[in-house]
């Protein structure tokens, strides 16, 4: 039996590790997708058994570029988009570069990503599932970084939009929004802005950040048959962030 075909974008970040590394374990044959110059390695050992992630360098705000690799690559079952960006500002001071390269990154390549992925399963008449890692701040507002929540509320309503128009391709498409994961894009803010590591420290009722492997851990669910009646579903996992209102 072959194994399914599983793409991750943002795939050499700590949360894209831990998805890929999780799809592994679940048996997919994992592609991994993030910029060329990222570091890429340990991204699977052969030594485990599995075999090992295969990293492919794409820029997703590069279209041309996003549908060459989706072309070249064997139809896949399985799509994460993780790609993401997050610089924090406070509102009065975000330029129009920061505020469109949010956009571009975050909202647009992950369009260029679900666009591409789906156009491949359709081709191949296979069923599929597509997962958008949004955030908390999709719905709940978080001081300086405006432009990344108003990305990620875009992504969760694209995440419904798709799901509503491929579900009669049998393509499943739902949104993960995790809280403050200790790793990654909020572990730099968490050590280089002593302003937002303060706000973290109280922020998550449940009294503790998350993990990338939390995240992972859905992601890969959300990905299984044991989620086969899901679309158009967003899974709110951060804590209970969301709850508290967060002063600026």
């Amino acid at each position: 039996m072959t194994a399914p075909i599983a793409v991750v974008t943002g795939g050499a970040g700590d949360i894209g590790r831990a998805i890929a590394a999780h799809l592994r374990l679940a048996g997919h044959r994992v592609h991994v997708l993030d910029l060329p110059d990222t570091d890429h390695g340990h991204l699977g050992s052969p030594d485990d058994g599995l075999e090992p992630c295969v990293f492919e360098a794409v820029d997703v705000t590069d279209r041309a570029a996003v549908d060459a690799v989706f072309q070249r690559l064997p139809a896949p079952d399985v799509v994460i988009a993780a790609a993401g960006i997050v610089h924090s500002a406070p509102f009065l001071d975000i330029t129009a570069h920061q505020w469109q390269r949010h956009l571009d990154v975050n909202l647009t390549g992950a369009f260029h990503v679900g666009q591409a992925a789906a156009r491949r399963m359709v081709h191949a008449a296979r069923p599929g599932s597509i997962t958008m890692i949004t955030s908390w701040v999709g719905v709940q507002p978080w001081p300086e970084i405006a432009a990344y929540s108003v990305s990620k509320a875009g992504l969760l309503m694209l995440t419904r939009a798709m799901a509503a128009e491929l579900a009669r391709h049998r393509i499943r498409v739902n949104a993960l929004s995790p809280g403050i994961v200790a790793a990654g894009m909020a572990r730099r803010q968490l050590e280089t802005e002593p302003e937002y590591a303060a706000r973290a420290s109280t922020a998550v009722p449940l009294g503790r950040l998350q993990t990338a492997d939390e995240v992972a851990r859905i992601a890969a669910w959300l990905s299984s048959d044991a989620a086969a009646y899901l679309t158009g579903s967003v899974i709110l996992a951060d804590g209970g962030a969301s709850l508290r209102v967060v002063d600026a």
